[in-house]
């Protein structure tokens, strides 16, 4: 008889997370594609990123709740229902972060992100997986996947479904496995990367 395996343990991050968190979202996501295109420049995309994590781990714990490992080896940051976007206001508070994060980079950031906002789900009520990451020294080992079961299982017992976006192909696979399907698929305009939009359903 086969044990079934045992999950890794996730849990819910406390606020004084954030730069552990930050530091394995920068090393998880130095060769995402769309960062790559953002930031063509290998060798600068590690600060730009540390800049670019910092400023979105503190919004998302503004606005939802972060689930990592005890080590924070994985992290995954989410936002609760009708917070997937920015403000108008917040964008423009948040300007002068952005341009020191991103440089001359930023106009390709910012298309990026009005992309993305652009195709988010109209008229639903969703918890938004923002971004998951696992620092590539722990990949392998479940914890990428165990990070958003318990994501799941929160989404569950308040009954919300899950979207998210991701520009890895290999990711769209995962997230099948995981339950997602995917609802919208995009360019970004100008060049940028290619985008699947996808959806977790609570089934009650």
């Amino acid at each position: 008889m086969t044990e079934r395996k045992e999950r890794p343990p996730i849990l819910r991050a406390h606020r004084s997370s954030a730069p552990a968190i930050t530091q394995t979202l920068a090393r998880a996501f130095i060769d995402d594609p769309a960062f790559s295109w953002i930031v063509p420049d290998r060798a600068q995309r590690p600060r730009v990123l540390q800049r670019f994590f910092a400023i979105a781990a503190a919004d998302d714990f503004s606005n939802g709740f972060a689930l990592a490992s005890p080590d924070h080896g994985a992290a995954t940051l989410w936002r609760e229902p009708g917070r997937a976007g920015e403000s108008l206001l917040h964008t423009i508070v948040s300007a002068p972060a952005y341009l020191r994060a991103f440089g001359a980079c930023l106009p390709r950031a910012m298309r990026v992100g009005n992309t993305i906002s652009a195709h988010f789900p109209a008229g639903e009520r969703y918890l938004y997986l923002h971004i998951a990451g696992v620092d590539p020294a722990q990949q392998g080992r479940g914890l990428g996947g165990a990070a958003i079961r318990a994501g799941q299982d929160t989404a569950r017992e308040r009954e919300l479904d899950i979207y998210l976006e991701t520009a890895t192909t290999d990711n769209v696979t995962i997230y099948r496995r995981l339950g997602f399907d995917v609802v919208c698929e995009y360019d970004v305009p100008g060049g940028g990367p290619h985008f699947w939009g996808m959806m977790w359903r609570h089934n009650p």
